[in-house]
């Protein structure tokens, strides 16, 4: 939907709630113009029922609002003597058209000073639990959300068993897009596996002001810009066109920001002509050809353990002479040169041509590439909001999907010619910015080699803190990564563990909790 039709679709919430309930308002001693005014009427009503003006604020924020709506409707009964319930139950059931009923046909007795304290136990856990879901939902919606780390792309930096915090705030966080949702989880309900939310209504883009800007070599979780899969970790022919929030969650390095020239060289990035220099903390990690001299017999399986090459890596493939290793370091291949009955370490590159590298999908014939590869790509430009672009048959497959499925233009080719909304262009001006996302583990990652840029209406967050993570492959108290927990993900140096810190700071409240209420018992018995 258009700021328009929002705006309209606003307005015809404001006629309804007054045709619903101007009664109400002059039965509370209100005036009935009052119901009709837009906010103020929100404000005017939370005084009516006894319940906080900043509660007003609630009912305009996407999610939390689908949660506040029937309490409010609830409690607009209650405060006229409807404590039923079955009056609950229609309040509900009816979407807050019950209270069209009471307005219309009851006769009115507005009750000021009606008691706000739960009437049994029932209704405080309901109220208690209404109350959590909704701190719940705030926090993990704008400020930090929990995440887990499904695969091994990110390898060395973030492992597989590993469980975030992501911050929503550092890059401003994004306002829901999709307005009718089930509050703290994503496209699919817990079990059942049915879809989450509604495709409609959506609201328009928009961010709140974040205190950074997104760098080169961040870590960044964003929605995977192709994502059509019913499920991406067991996919299935069933095509789902998903909004831009609910597409599924992606975590990877940026490596290229906006206004960048990017280009692949032999695995090794480079951002405007200079290797792009990676963080003490990143690994970058390649597939390894190993040549043996055939005699001397290797236990490459605890070899791999004795290294640290866990998740991701392993072997790939073995013979007499020759053994294939998935996702070695720099550091990790330069020692297997010293174990004795290797004869050779070589890096795996693939100099092209690739099937299915950015722009040049399956479907996508002739080639515009030249060849590329994972390996050896580019070099190309990261968009960058009001820059413009020369648009021809050559330059068009790198913008495509950008002018047509992320800023929502009609494009049409005929002969040479391109016409972008019915109108003949010969060159583009990007509307928002754009990011190069690719993992660490570069011969295991499905990364923007292969779906391309993401919009920065796709960005998430920024993962800030591992306050968990276990091992797939361990048991019983080595399942759990001691050194990984609580842990920052970025910074200088070496990942450090502030565990103990938390262990003395949990010892310590209780300690001093403890004795201050023994000293509070000791009053009462003097």
């Amino acid at each position: 939907m258009t700021l328009y039709q929002w705006f309209v679709f606003f307005l015809i919430l404001q006629i309804v709630h007054f045709l619903g309930t101007w009664k109400l308002y002059e039965a509370a001693g209100r005036k009935r113009w009052e119901a009709a005014i837009p906010i103020y009427n929100a404000i005017v009503l939370m005084k009516i029922i006894n319940r906080p003006a900043w509660w007003t604020i609630l009912l305009f924020i996407p999610v939390i609002n689908l949660i506040m709506f029937p309490v409010v409707w609830v409690e607009t009964l209650r405060s006229f003597g409807k404590n039923s319930t079955l009056d609950t139950v229609l309040a509900i059931v009816t979407l807050g058209f019950y209270v069209y009923y009471v307005n219309y046909t009851q006769k009115l007795n507005y009750i000021p000073e009606r008691s706000l304290t739960p009437t049994n136990k029932t209704a405080d856990t309901i109220s208690s639990l209404l109350f959590a879901i909704v701190v719940a939902t705030l926090v993990h919606t704008y400020f930090i959300q929990p995440y887990t780390i499904p695969s091994a792309s990110l390898e060395k930096t973030l492992l597989i068993g590993d469980f975030l915090f992501v911050s929503k705030v550092n890059y401003g966080a994004r306002v829901p897009m999709t307005t009718i949702a089930a509050p703290m989880v994503h496209d699919s309900l817990p079990l059942t596996g049915k879809l989450s939310y509604t495709k409609w209504p959506q609201l328009p883009y928009f961010r709140l002001p974040g205190f950074e800007k997104i760098k080169n070599n961040d870590i960044v979780v964003f929605n995977w810009p192709r994502d059509t899969l019913d499920n991406m970790y067991h996919p299935s022919n069933v095509r789902i066109d998903k909004p831009r929030d609910k597409k599924t969650n992606y975590v990877k390095r940026c490596v290229g920001i906006p206004g960048d020239s990017l280009a692949i060289k032999d695995g090794i990035v480079f951002i405007n002509g200079k290797e792009l220099i990676l963080p003490e903390r990143a690994k970058p990690q390649y597939s390894y050809k190993i040549g043996l001299d055939g005699k001397t017999g290797i236990d490459f399986e605890n070899l791999l353990k004795d290294m640290n090459v866990t998740d991701g890596a392993g072997l790939i493939g073995n013979n007499r002479d020759t053994l294939y290793i998935q996702a070695l370091t720099f550091e990790n291949a330069a020692r297997m040169k010293n174990v004795p009955g290797v004869t050779s370490v070589t890096r795996i590159i693939n100099k092209g041509p690739e099937d299915g590298v950015f722009p040049d999908f399956k479907d996508t014939r002739p080639s515009v590439t030249n060849n590329w590869s994972g390996d050896n790509f580019g070099p190309i430009y990261i968009p960058q909001v009001g820059k413009t672009v020369t648009l021809d048959l050559k330059s068009l497959p790198f913008y495509k999907i950008i002018i047509t499925e992320y800023e929502g233009n009609d494009l049409k080719v005929i002969g040479d010619d391109i016409y972008v909304n019915g109108k003949k262009a010969n060159t583009y001006t990007f509307k928002q910015n754009y990011y190069w996302m690719m993992g660490d583990n570069r011969h295991n990652s499905l990364d923007a080699r292969y779906f391309g840029y993401t919009p920065e209406d796709h960005i998430v967050g920024k993962p800030t803190f591992i306050w968990m993570s276990l091992d797939p492959n361990g048991k019983g108290i080595n399942k759990v990564r001691w050194d990984r927990v609580f842990t920052t993900v970025s910074g200088e140096g070496q990942p450090y563990s502030y565990f103990k810190f938390f262990l003395i700071a949990l010892a310590a409240y209780f300690g001093i909790s403890f004795l201050m209420n023994k000293r509070k018992e000791k009053k009462q018995l003097m």
